[in-house]
Parts: C-alpha cells; structure tokens; sequence
C-alpha cells in the first residue's frame, strides 16, 4: 500500500520545540515506515523522516514570517493533489482545505481531525461528508453533523519521554501562553497550593502573557520560554504535577499525554477530553475550578507513578495509534 502523509506547513515536521498537527504527522509516518509501508511524506523541505519527502515549501511560514501563508497552503495541497494518482491513500493532517480536491481524484482520502478553529469550517466537511473518511482525536472532539471512521487517540514515542519516579516540588503548566489553555489559572492554582510553578510554551497572545502572566512571575513563578524535546523530557518528569485548567472543550491535550508518559499525574479541568485522557484519582484529577484544583494538589501524592506510565503507554504510544490507523486504511480500501 503507497500511502501520502499530508503534514500541515506552519512548522518543520517534526516541530523543533511547537507543532502538534506536525508532530503527530511525523509520529505517524515514521511508525507506517517501521510497520513496513511505502510512504511519502508531504512536509517543508526541511523536515525530517525515513519515508519518501516531497515538498515544494522551503520552510515552515510560522518560522519564516517573509512568506504568505495562503500561498504556501496552495502550492503544498496542490503538489500533492497532481500527483494523488500515484498512491492508493492519502491522509490527510491539514484541517478542511484538501476536502475541496477531493471530488476531483479518484485516489481515497482520510482525514484527522485535529479539531475544529471554528463552527464555520463545518460547512466543508458537511460538504464533503459522504465521499471523504473522517477520524477523530477523541470522542469529545466528534461534531454531531459529521460522519466518523472511527477515534484514534494521538500517539506518542515512548522512548522520548524518560519514567521518573522521583519528582521534585514543583507544579508544571506546560502549553500555550493563551487564555484556552489557562495559565493565569494555574497561577492562581499555585499560590493557592503555596507551590512553586513552571510555565513553559510559547506566548500566543502577547496582551494576554503581559496582563496576566508577566506581573506574577518571581522566584517562585517562573516562565522559561518554549522548550525542545529535550527540555520538555526533563522538566515533565521532574514535576510533581501538571496543571492544565482548560477553559475550552479540548479535542486532545498532548502534554498530559506527554507527562503522563513520564509519570507526572494531571490535575485538569474537566472539559473536552480530559475524562478520555485521565483516569480520575488513578492517574490524575478532574475538578471544575481553581479552588478543586488547589484542594486536590497534596493529594497529588496518592497517585501512583508507575500507573501513570503504563495507562499512557497503552493508550497513547506510537504503535497504539499506527495500529488503529492501520485498522481504518483496510477498511477504506
């Protein structure tokens, strides 16, 4: 089976430190290449992979700001799409755009659903519903109006993220620096708790980090900048807790996936996916506030570890998702 990978390019796939779509691109073309399958990754050229790489994007126009965006999503879907032809499936990682190809080549198309920027991009995949395969990243991210293959949980490589079993004292808000994602609550979670908090991510809204991150931080508080592999492995592992006090329905969450992975237990509001990613009292807890949060944070203790790890390995590796998707390519074709 000759599979085409179609990677979004905001960023380089895989991401040097922010990217999920990218991530979970690359995730899933290298696991493909392992299992055996013939692939060719559509990706900027200066990504990294052991399947085929095709591009005619440069560099990702997140890092490169010169370039026009719209003109880049063009010149990529499209390098793709004339040549569709030549492969038995392609999946699709680039949101709605492609779908509008999609009655013009004969060659199936699934695509993952990363979730939803706004209810107006519905239309196209109403549109498109009965001829193109639809997947999502969790069943909380599944839109009612839409036809669905089937949830295939992302999936991360174990071997990046290091067990810990030790952690130091402090709490860990790790994501982007916007208000969906909460940071100025976990602020508020850490002092209440009396505890000492990382922040780490990039700053996605510049008004949002100046009025309500910036005036906090101290020796306590500290923000330490958008992080690489690397970086993220350790100060994961190292935490006693991730805090993650969403205030949107998330289709996912990657980093409590990520620590998870590394045995940090997940303290989250429960909205969106989170009571598909954590076990509560098991390998985290679900609150509804800021002050559930702070209460369940000494109870952070109680949780075991090693259950963490193993829950994240069986629901959330690489070979788990490459395995699922696999399932969904036989019943396409």
């Amino acid at each position: 089976m000759k599979i085409a990978i179609l990677a979004p390019v905001a960023w380089r796939t895989p991401p040097r430190h922010y990217g999920p779509w990218e991530q979970m691109a690359s995730n899933l073309t290298e696991g493909l290449v392992k299992a055996g399958f013939d692939v060719t990754l559509f990706a900027t050229a200066d990504s990294l992979t052991k399947a085929h790489l095709d591009y005619v994007v440069d560099k990702g126009y997140e890092e490169d700001p010169t370039q026009d965006y719209k003109v880049m999503e063009c010149l990529h879907i499209s390098n793709l799409m004339e040549k569709a032809h030549s492969f038995d499936l392609i999946h699709n990682h680039f949101d709605f755009l492609p779908l509008s190809y999609s009655k013009l080549i004969n060659t199936p198309i699934i695509t993952t659903i990363h979730g939803f920027s706004s209810e107006k991009i519905v239309k196209v995949y109403e549109r498109f519903n009965n001829n193109s395969h639809y997947v999502a990243i969790s069943n909380a991210n599944r839109h009612p109006r839409l036809n669905y293959l089937g949830t295939v949980y992302n999936g991360l490589d174990i071997a990046d993220f290091t067990f810990n079993e030790r952690p130091e004292d402090y709490l860990l808000f790790f994501g982007r620096i916007h208000p969906d994602k909460g940071t100025a609550e976990a602020i508020q979670i850490a002092k209440k708790s009396n505890r000492r908090l990382k922040i780490a991510g990039i700053i996605q809204d510049e008004a949002y980090f100046k009025k309500e991150v910036e005036p906090h931080l101290n020796e306590d508080i500290t923000f330490l900048g958008s992080l690489g592999p690397e970086k993220r492995n350790e100060l994961l592992g190292k935490a006693y807790a991730l805090l993650h006090p969403i205030n949107f329905e998330e289709p996912f969450g990657l980093s409590v996936a990520e620590a998870m992975l590394c045995g940090t237990p997940v303290i989250a509001f429960n909205k969106g996916s989170m009571p598909e990613l954590i076990k509560d009292n098991e390998t985290g807890f679900l609150v509804a506030n800021v002050v559930q949060a702070a209460t369940m944070v000494d109870q952070v203790k109680t949780i075991s570890r090693a259950n963490c790890r193993s829950w994240a390995i069986e629901n959330f590796s690489t070979e788990k998702m490459v395995a699922d998707y696999i399932m969904l390519y036989h019943k396409i074709i």
